[in-house]
């Protein structure tokens, strides 16, 4: 398809990427020292502190090809492989403190009013049995079913930059059967752990994040594995937060508003209760459909950032419509299609809440926010050893991410004091 033909509107606010070079993260131990300052009181003790501080420096430290404990704790000065597995595995200290800590951190860094929220879940492949929450389960890491762990995380996103927030471990519901009670115990999962859906998880950080209170973020963008589940996006909009959720091409949804009613008892029995659709009331929509019916004049060009992939061009169009609540028309939405060049375009459409006279090139730049959250964990598995953890426990799974995610945020924070004002 041709476009030189057409009018494309930019939209360049687009995160900047993290660039530190190795010989610069070599030279930042001062900087490490005083960063992990902010975090020293909030462990228990003063060892938990001291191994807290040696442990991000194992996750930082430059070309090492696995940052298990026993590799980084031999390349350490003072490093002791034991302790430091007490301290990842076992130490009861607790990463709540240290994440809203970090939160707050996260916030003085890259804080915006209209900063995004952005979920995603990740795979962690697994050998054996042993290993908290490991299933037979689908791993986008492999692209395949496969034993794995999966992890549902939170990242970041302004102009200023991306870090990951927050992280949780799914647990697949088989993990909650009376047969699962002696690996439930041995992984140490606490007994008032209960089955969450994935969107459950990321609706409780959100919840978690709105309440703390320290963070800005106006807008929570996800795939269509979170779009899909209206009691995710609802949440979200009871926080008085905008969603920006990637649909099934199934989902459907009204243009105009039908008319709704109680329909007339029939004198037998009780009356009826119910709100229901008018007779006569067309029944919602599918996204697909509408879509297939837009023509040439309502699509409009724009050019996006996407993180690695530089500028690309993609094709919009925008309708207000009525999402579907248990068969009757729910919230009003934007419902956004993005549709791709070439001979063969693929479509995407995602369901808003955001008012009706948001910038339509607003929708557009969190059409364009996925990236942020998958460069970040593909950065912290690349190198900072997100990936490369060996401990088994519920403790030790969630210590080591936290851990990763306060490494992660640090080479960001670093960078934007290195090279500010520096934007691609």
């Amino acid at each position: 398809m041709n476009t030189d033909a057409l009018q494309i509107i930019a939209v360049e606010e687009a995160p900047p990427p993290l660039e530190l070079t190795p010989q610069e993260v070599e030279a930042l131990a001062d900087e490490l020292v005083a960063y992990h300052q902010a975090f020293a009181g909030l462990y228990y003790r003063t060892e938990q502190a001291h191994w807290g501080y040696k442990y991000l420096q194992g996750l930082l430290l430059p070309g090492m090809e696995q940052k298990t404990i026993q590799p980084m704790a031999l390349a350490l000065e003072g490093g002791n492989v034991q302790a430091m597995q007490q301290f990842i595995g076992q130490g009861r200290w607790q990463d709540e403190r240290l994440l809203h800590k970090h939160w707050q951190l996260v916030d003085e860094t890259l804080g915006e009013e209209e900063g995004v929220c952005i979920f995603d879940d990740s795979a962690f492949p697994k050998r054996g049995e042993h290993s908290v929450g490991v299933a037979r389960q689908w791993c986008n890491t492999l692209g395949k079913v496969e034993n794995c762990q999966v992890g549902v995380f939170a990242a970041y996103a302004s102009r200023q930059g991306y870090t990951l927030l927050d992280r949780r471990l799914y647990l697949p519901e088989a993990w909650f059967d009376e047969a699962h009670r002696a690996r439930r115990e041995k992984c140490g999962i606490p007994e008032e752990v209960a089955f969450q859906t994935k969107p459950q998880l990321a609706l409780a950080m959100v919840h978690d994040m709105a309440a703390q209170g320290s963070l800005r973020f106006r807008w929570v963008t996800c795939d269509e594995a979170y779009g899909e589940d209206p009691a995710f996006l609802d949440g979200i909009a009871a926080l008085g937060r905008y969603y920006f959720a990637e649909v099934a091409h199934t989902t459907r949804v009204w243009l105009h508003r039908p008319r709704t009613a109680v329909p007339t008892g029939s004198g037998h029995g009780p009356a009826p209760t119910k709100e229901r659709l008018a007779p006569g009331e067309p029944p919602a929509q599918r996204v697909e459909a509408i879509a297939g019916l837009l023509g040439p004049a309502d699509w409009q060009a724009y050019t996006i950032k996407e993180g690695s992939k530089g500028p690309l061009v993609a094709q919009f169009a925008f309708r207000r419509g009525l999402a579907v609540r248990e068969g009757l028309p729910g919230p009003a939405v934007w419902i956004v299609f993005r549709r791709s060049w070439g001979e063969k375009p693929t479509l995407k459409v995602y369901l808003s809440n955001a008012p009706a006279d948001t910038p339509q090139k607003e929708l557009v730049r969190l059409a364009g926010m996925r990236w942020p959250i998958e460069t970040a964990i593909a950065e912290s598995k690349g190198g900072l050893g997100l990936d490369h953890y060996e401990v088994r426990s519920w403790l030790g799974w969630h210590h080591h991410l936290t851990e990763c995610l306060l490494a992660h945020h640090f080479l960001v924070r670093t960078q934007q004091r290195l090279k500010r004002g520096r934007r691609r």
